[in-house]
């Protein structure tokens, strides 16, 4: 290899191993082995200009081994991005650019969030979806266009092809042949607590053919120019790339190719010995002015003339392009889809019933029609979730630019996916029952840290679907989605909530969970859609005095409707209040909030799942603390204690609890209210 290219190369090994000795955290192994590989794409491949790292055409670059961040790091700094020695000293500290794993909007040149293994795997497959998808809408109205045609590249470890999301994911990949996508696999054979071989002895590239990859193979992944080979090959496939590339982990400690140097700082006398193998002689964190200059005048000369006319292809577009090109130019500089709903233009009759799932998929396709940019799936359950638009067609392998996207059975993949496809600026969304919900925390919490536009569609929200038994009866998802921070949530009771539901996702881009019941809900005096925005609000206000405040979500409202009736021939006064949203009626002023639930009132709530997250309002809650069982409906919410007669005694049992106590506070403040909201 070229003596200045090794030179260059050799730097970026031990600037890397610099930063986690200064920071006495981070995983050298990976440093030291796989800089050949992230060298060779970002020196000679990747489509990036450090001087605009929001490029729309830029190629998309995923670190899955996010363990590998100072690797990563080091690169980006030699590359030319925002990023200076001071914050690579700053390794891992507070506030630092250069987080222990990359972080999207920390670090400029970072396109994602790197989560637990194998999630940066499905991230880049819903990156080149997101590409794929974008580029077929372009080419129907701009043939031969050339705004959009990125590639999507990822380096993924041994522990990242082992996880399952990432094989989930992949399998998707094959199917809609995205040509676009090219994993490097940095091959090691080792894993944090030894040899690959005490967990696995599977072909990878084997079961990659299987799964519909072209495969390749890099026997030295030391070698640059083998590499750089292997990755031009793989830009002229068809079909998704694996290049296998085989690497010594820790190549150059005097613990290389053993787990020992994976994942704690080196001795110094190790780092030592490291530079004098690699002839560095540099200070620590310092690097020579020509390793910095061969990188970035390796990037100029590729990329400076591509930038220029991408440039005069967009300007040109812009200014005489159809409208369809400019609205696909509008979402790549604003990531909008330019489509909200208001609710204020939906008119529903006052006897309208429906299953709200139904309800929820009318809004969907509502949506669809408004614009393109809007897309998702199921893991298998359309039929069921009622997900589907029907106006659109499958997204496959022939038509990339369908917008009802089968996932299949694989939960976790089709949340790391959306996350992937949302990075582009498309609006997603995705469905499944909610008890397989836990299969989709982990890239739920993706969503939420790098606070992403994705909708989470979840139907079957209760214990009430019945005969299926208590796998499939959700108790605690509710609540843990809730506490997912970031996440809003939303549980609407009737049509009208469902579109208000979807006017405040519309017009914010915020991780969205809704939760609905497939018993049909019919339409509730005094429900709002836009205040569904507030979280909760008065749904039924007490005639003359305050006994209790009924609080509830969903489908359970009207439960609690009728019970209210029912109080109130015995003389009892309450209030309702629907709550289909707690986050968002956690974020409304205190005096908003005291307006609907005031301080000394008895709050109750009700909702068919765990109690846990009600807690924050009063210790009197009604719900389900427990699994279910197969059964009938009604047998099943009898056995739980959650059917209408059950939830009335308790009702009143917690009303006539310290009543003699509270009563004549709480009608003194009721009455102060009253004259507030009239």
């Amino acid at each position: 290899m070229n003596p200045d290219l090794i030179h260059s190369l050799n730097s970026l090994r031990v600037l890397s191993i610099d930063m986690i000795n200064q920071a006495g955290s981070g995983h050298p192994g990976i440093a030291l082995g796989a800089a050949p590989i992230i060298y060779s794409l970002y020196a000679n491949h990747l489509k990036i200009n450090p001087v605009d790292p929001e490029w729309a055409n830029r190629d998309r670059f995923v670190m899955s081994a996010g363990h590998g961040s100072s690797l990563l790091y080091a690169t980006l700094f030699m590359a030319g991005f925002d990023i200076s020695i001071d914050d690579l000293v700053n390794f891992r500290r507070l506030d630092s650019k250069t987080p222990g794993h990359p972080e999207l909007g920390k670090t400029p040149g970072v396109d994602v969030t790197t989560g637990c293994l194998g999630q940066g795997v499905a991230n880049a497959v819903g990156m080149a979806i997101a590409e794929k998808y974008l580029r077929t809408l372009a080419e129907d109205v701009m043939p031969k266009q050339k705004l959009i045609n990125y590639y999507t590249y990822v380096l993924a470890s041994d522990g990242d092809l082992m996880e399952g999301v990432a094989e989930e994911a992949a399998a998707i990949a094959g199917n809609l042949c995205l040509d676009h996508l090219i994993i490097l696999y940095d091959s090691n054979d080792v894993t944090l607590d030894g040899n690959l071989s005490l967990s696995s002895s599977q072909d990878i590239i084997k079961k990659y053919i299987a799964m519909g990859f072209e495969v390749d193979f890099v026997k030295e992944g030391n070698d640059v120019n083998e590499i750089d080979k292997a990755i031009e090959r793989a830009k002229y496939n068809k079909k998704p790339t694996i290049i296998e590339i085989k690497t010594v982990i820790g190549r150059g400690s005097i613990n290389e190719g053993k787990n020992l140097v994976h994942g704690k700082p080196l001795t110094n006398d190790d780092i030592q010995n490291i530079r004098k193998k690699y002839k560095i002689t540099t200070g620590p964190m310092e690097i020579t002015e020509n390793a910095v200059k061969y990188m970035r005048f390796s990037i100029a000369n590729r990329i400076n003339n591509e930038y220029t006319a991408w440039q005069k292809i967009l300007k040109d577009a812009k200014a005489n392009g159809s409208d369809g090109i400019k609205r696909i130019i509008q979402l790549l500089e604003t990531k909008n889809i330019d489509a909200q709903i208001n609710s204020e233009n939906f008119r529903i009759q006052n006897d309208y019933n429906e299953e709200l799932r139904e309800s929820n998929s009318k809004m969907l396709n509502i949506l669809s029609e408004r614009t393109k940019f809007f897309l998702g799936g199921s893991a298998d359950v359309s039929s069921s979730s009622h997900t589907k638009l029907f106006k659109e067609i499958e997204m496959s392998k022939k038509y990339p630019a369908g917008r009802n996207i089968y996932f299949g059975v694989r939960e976790h993949a089709m949340g790391a996916i959306l996350n992937g496809i949302s990075l582009s600026g498309l609006k997603v969304f995705g469905s499944c029952f909610l008890t397989f919900a836990d299969y989709l925390i982990p890239a739920m919490r993706m969503t939420c840290i790098m606070n992403l536009p994705v909708t989470y569609i979840f139907t079957h929200d209760s214990p009430s679907i019945g005969s299926d038994g208590p796998t499939y009866q959700p108790v605690e998802q509710l609540a843990n989605i809730r506490n997912i921070p970031n996440m809003i949530d939303f549980r609407p009771c009737d049509i009208n909530e469902v579109i208000g539901t979807w006017e405040y996702i519309t017009h914010n881009n915020v991780p969205a969970s809704i939760f609905l019941s497939k018993d049909e809900a019919h339409i509730l005096a005094g429900t709002n859609g836009k205040k569904v925005a507030q979280g909760a609000y008065i749904l039924r206000s007490e005639k003359t005095r305050l006994d209790a405040v009924l609080v509830s979500t969903g489908i359970d409202i009207t439960t609690v409707y009728l019970i209210s009736e029912e109080l109130r021939a015995k003389g009892i006064d309450t209030r309702i209040v629907s709550m289909p949203s707690m986050n968002l009626f956690k974020r409304q002023p205190k005096e908003y909030q005291e307006q609907v639930l005031p301080k000394n009132a008895k709050i109750i709530t009700v909702e068919a799942g765990s109690t846990m997250c009600w807690n924050y309002f009063t210790k009197y809650t009604i719900g389900i603390n427990e699994f279910g069982t197969s059964a009938p409906r009604d047998d099943v919410l009898e056995r739980l204690h959650f059917d209408y007669e059950s939830i009335l005694s308790k009702i009143e049992e917690y009303i006539n609890e310290d009543k003699d106590n509270y009563s004549s506070e709480s009608n003194l403040l009721a009455d102060t209210q009253h004259e507030k909201l009239e």
